[in-house]
């Protein structure tokens, strides 16, 4: 149960590879999504909907789920306890979902189904009154939890999880492989018309302000001073005030203005091959993180990352290996990483290191923690 298409995002992408694998390995697994997953007037982007893509290989999903319609919840609780399931689980990020997710948990649980959630954040990025709250909510109504970074177990730590009562099982984020193969970096140049010989540095995804995009514009005109032919490209949507961004980069000097590329809208799934292949480097400036489906992506097309030092970004990108890490909130840090990697020519040492380390990531880690939670003995409910 989370995001599945018609809804877009890396979430959606992430439920439907899991259902999809459970398949594979002989479990029936059915996906459950919203009728409506926001309300219009708290999304901040252009629109919910993966519009005009197909819905992908794998199982369909029943729309059934109003995240603020009560009698929506109850509806869906009914619907699984008729399947009776043997688990039911939960793709969890923000704590606006706790009291839908919390209140069906509750509902499925009575028949015996356990419940397992794959909690890619325990807090959110931006936080707001009332998170903790709500998450605690939804985490009493668990038998058991997945998480993909260090950072999101210490969270649910801080939220009073005690692994003793509710396991938790921690894997590695897997690597998005659903995008289909990487393109010759001259024709994905040539489609995107970019320069052929011009070092090419890709932000991808949607721009929030933990992001960091304002870093990364503010760390260019250093690095145009060592690599003058260097071209950004900002792929996304913004979820901020895009002209804020471009009237920063416009501050920076005219060469900045040239040496940056703004594609602001959501990045079609036919289309992130051609991004990734264009580009040299990933790069991720956040101020926070737990975990990133970007650079799993990047590591899909064999693209190192430049990353910062927060969350588990660090986890998935050794640095030296298959990227570099640098603090965050550090222009002249970021800038002379970057510099680094151009001057040093370390695109095919570390892209060797992220074929190495993309093996790491695989679904079947995912898989076996769902079914070892599914198995584990439970301790006494509330």
């Amino acid at each position: 149960m989370g995001p599945a298409p018609p809804y877009r995002g890396g979430i959606a992408h992430f439920l439907v590879s899991t259902a999809k694998r459970l398949r594979e390995r002989g479990h029936a697994a059915e996906v459950v999504t919203f009728t409506r997953q926001y309300p219009e007037l708290l999304f901040p982007g252009k629109t919910q909907y993966a519009e005009g893509e197909p819905a992908g290989d794998g199982p369909q999903a029943r729309r059934m789920l109003d995240s603020v319609g009560p009698r929506s919840w109850w509806r869906t609780a009914r619907h699984l306890r008729a399947w009776e399931p043997d688990m039911v689980v939960f793709m969890q990020w923000m704590p606006f979902f706790a009291p839908a997710f919390g209140t069906v948990a509750r509902q499925v649980r009575k028949d015996g189904a356990r419940v397992l959630a794959v909690v890619h954040n325990a807090l959110p990025h931006e936080p707001r009154p009332g998170d903790h709250a709500l998450m605690r909510y939804f985490l009493k109504a668990t038998d058991g939890l997945v998480v993909l970074s260090d950072s999101v177990r210490s969270d649910l730590a801080r939220l009073g999880v005690d692994e003793a009562q509710t396991p938790v099982r921690q894997v590695r984020h897997p690597v998005y492989d659903h995008f289909g193969d990487a393109l010759p970096q001259a024709e994905a140049r040539r489609r995107l018309g970019l320069p052929a010989d011009a070092p090419v540095l890709l932000f991808f995804g949607f721009v929030r302000a933990y992001k960091g995009l304002d870093v990364l514009l503010d760390a260019m005109p250093d690095v145009l001073k060592r690599v003058p032919e260097a071209r950004l490209v900002v792929a996304g949507e913004f979820y901020e005030d895009e002209a804020t961004y471009r009237e920063r980069t416009a501050a920076l000097g005219t060469e900045t203005m040239g040496a940056v590329r703004f594609d602001a809208d959501y990045i079609p799934d036919a289309e992130v091959a051609t991004y990734f292949s264009a580009a040299d480097v990933v790069v991720q400036p956040y101020r926070s993180a737990t975990q990133s489906g970007v650079a799993q992506i990047a590591f899909h097309f064999a693209r190192p990352v430049v990353t910062t030092d927060v969350g588990g970004l660090a986890e998935t990108v050794p640095d030296g290996e298959a990227g570099l890490v640098v603090p965050p909130e550090d222009p002249a840090a970021l800038a002379a990483a970057l510099v680094r990697f151009f001057d040093d020519d370390l695109a095919e040492p570390l892209a060797a290191g992220v074929r190495r380390e993309r093996e790491r990531y695989s679904w079947d880690h995912l898989l076996d923690a769902l079914e070892a939670l599914a198995v584990t003995p439970l301790s006494p409910r509330p």
